[in-house]
């Protein structure tokens, strides 16, 4: 049981209980799509949607209860209401009583890079030692957070829970609910700064974590980053004494000493300084980014008193996650190509970053390098000149065909040679007949643009279409 009926109510407060609710909730969920039998689901109202619509299909597919505010006749007909003034603040409420009883060690993520890898890196590893609690894929905002921390189990001995933001201010009302022990920072880059001055005013809101540590907590910074001083001085601010350190820099606590790439196994064997002892040890992903969030786990075992021995070993269970890396290969007539989806999100940071990884992998036989790139987002005025900006990384890859999609890309292909562009459009699916009749046996393609441009689906599709060679036409 994840909660009784006891503990919800009192968590709760509810105006009124309509029906007989169960004895406990085996679940917490606000997507009537995946509820659990037994689940406590939360109506929540959205920009979009408004979840009242779905409580009634909830408690027919199991839900023990429904968190309404505006409870109706089909509701009462399908099962117990718990009537509240506002489900959203309710489960904030049901997340901060989770906290309240956890004895778990939380650990909190954010970053405008790696944050979704890093707490899955994270929680893979500290399974290793005990039982760990994270959310599947990326709820990291207002709705995500009190729902990671209303689903913790009992039992957790960790909690890993990823913080994300749009705007000033939305950290700290996040890190306030989470209260972590340990507090982590991967990067400042360029992601969202169209809500931002510059590169210091996102440093700052990710620094927000801070302000939420638990007494006797510490902070995990990237010493890389820009403006990491900002990050140290609010860290201090925020009373925290004890900030561990990683990076290359030779001042870093947890130091990157060097990172081999086996790109074709997708794998990078890394090689760490950790407060003056050499660790070794595998990560069954690849690229030196994923090297670099690696030593965020080592700084956080270091944080929380853990032996690294264990977490090191599980890290090479590590695998890339859909959209952020996860690799296809396509059966084509006469070979077989490799995909790599990075079709979740991007910024100029992780572009860079998934560019050197497919500069690292050697097309096979006459194959070639395509990167099919699409429109990074919410930029701002500096998205033109940042898309732009791209054009190197194209090179180092030694890119033999850019394809394009989205407005703001074709500044990218402006910037790069003509030889290399090939086609740009206005959307990813008209990229598809393109791809399907260009693609040959060696290449390696790499998909990589913001979510929003809906590269997944044409992955999707390739994948699908040469996923056997028996279904080749």
């Amino acid at each position: 049981m994840l909660w009784s009926r006891e503990e919800v109510r009192a968590a709760l407060k509810p105006e009124e209980v309509i029906g007989a609710p169960p004895s406990g909730f085996s679940d917490v969920s606000f997507d009537s799509r995946e509820i659990a039998e037994g689940a406590l689901f939360f109506a929540i109202r959205g920009v979009r949607m408004d979840g009242h619509a779905f409580a009634a299909d909830a408690l027919k597919r199991g839900a023990g209860a429904a968190v309404v505010s505006a409870p109706t006749e089909e509701m009462r007909a399908a099962g117990p209401l718990i009537v509240v003034k506002d489900a959203l603040k309710a489960l904030e409420d049901l997340g901060r009583a989770a906290r309240a009883r956890t004895r778990a060690a939380v650990i909190g993520v954010t970053g405008s890079v790696g944050k979704t890898t890093t707490k899955e890196m994270l929680a893979m590893a500290l399974s290793a030692v005990g039982v760990t609690h994270a959310a599947k894929g990326s709820f990291n905002n207002h709705w995500g957070v009190p729902l990671t921390l209303a689903k913790m189990p009992r039992d957790a001995a960790f909690a890993v829970i990823e913080m994300g933001m749009n705007a000033p201010g939305e950290i700290a009302a996040l890190t306030a609910m989470a209260r972590p022990h340990v507090a982590v920072v991967t990067q400042v880059a360029e992601s969202h700064i169209g809500a931002f001055d510059d590169l210091g005013g996102i440093a700052a809101a990710k620094a927000e974590i801070f302000s939420g540590v638990a007494p006797g907590g510490a902070a995990v910074v990237n010493a890389d980053a820009p403006h990491a001083d900002v990050l140290v001085r609010a860290a201090q601010e925020a009373g925290i004494a004890r900030i561990i350190t990683t990076g290359v820099g030779a001042n870093a606590d947890v130091r990157l000493v060097r990172a081999m790439n086996d790109a074709r196994a997708g794998t990078v064997s890394v090689q760490a300084d950790v407060f003056g002892t050499p660790v070794s040890f595998l990560v069954g992903t690849a690229g030196e980014h994923m090297a670099r969030n690696a030593l965020i786990v080592l700084a956080v075992a270091e944080a929380l008193g853990l032996d690294l021995a264990p977490l090191m070993q599980r890290l090479r269970d590590m695998r890339p996650l859909a959209g952020r890396g996860r690799r296809h290969v396509l059966h084509l007539p006469g070979g077989e190509a490799l995909l790599i989806d990075e079709s979740y999100n991007a910024n100029p940071a992780s572009m860079r970053a998934a560019l050197a990884v497919l500069g690292e992998l050697k097309p096979r036989g006459g194959g070639r390098r395509i990167a099919v790139l699409a429109d990074m987002l919410e930029l701002g005025e500096r998205g033109p000149a940042l898309h732009a900006g791209l054009a190197g990384a194209v090179a180092e890859a030694q890119v033999d065909i850019l394809c394009t999609v989205g407005p703001l890309m074709e500044h990218l292909r402006a910037a790069v040679p003509a030889h290399l562009r090939g086609p740009h459009v206005a959307g990813a699916a008209m990229l598809e007949p393109w791809l399907k009749k260009t693609l040959r046996p060696g290449d390696v393609i790499l998909f990589k643009g913001s979510n929003g441009m809906k590269l997944g689906a044409v992955v999707h599709t390739l994948a699908e279409a040469f996923a056997r060679r028996e279904n080749l036409a």
